[in-house]
């Protein structure tokens, strides 16, 4: 999860310093989507290589809420709006997929 003068953002993000078992793990993602979508009862972006400011790559499956500030109490219920619905369907999602990944690890 991420906040600032501009938008919250929260995300799945997938690192890894090889390129290629970074994409095996969004891949496997991807055999998941219509489960998270399902249990998140929306859609979020998919972008498989993303350069970070750092130079690192990361891939990541996000959604946005534009027009929040962190910094201003007016912002906080939408804020806790926006996150705490998400967290609560990714912890939901998370026990129902995670036996997938175990042969990636």
């Amino acid at each position: 999860m991420e906040a600032d003068k501009r938008a919250a953002t929260i995300s799945i993000e997938i690192s890894h310093p090889d390129a290629g078992v970074q994409e095996l793990f969004f891949e496997q993602f991807m055999e998941f989507k219509n489960i998270l979508h399902s249990t998140l009862n929306e859609p979020w972006e998919w972008e498989l290589h993303r350069a970070e400011e750092n130079g690192k790559t990361i891939s990541r499956i996000y959604r946005q809420l534009h027009g929040v500030n962190v910094f201003n109490k007016n912002d906080w219920p939408a804020l806790i709006s926006f996150f705490k619905p998400r967290i609560i369907a990714l912890d939901e999602f998370w026990s129902l997929v995670k036996d997938g990944f175990d042969a990636l690890r």
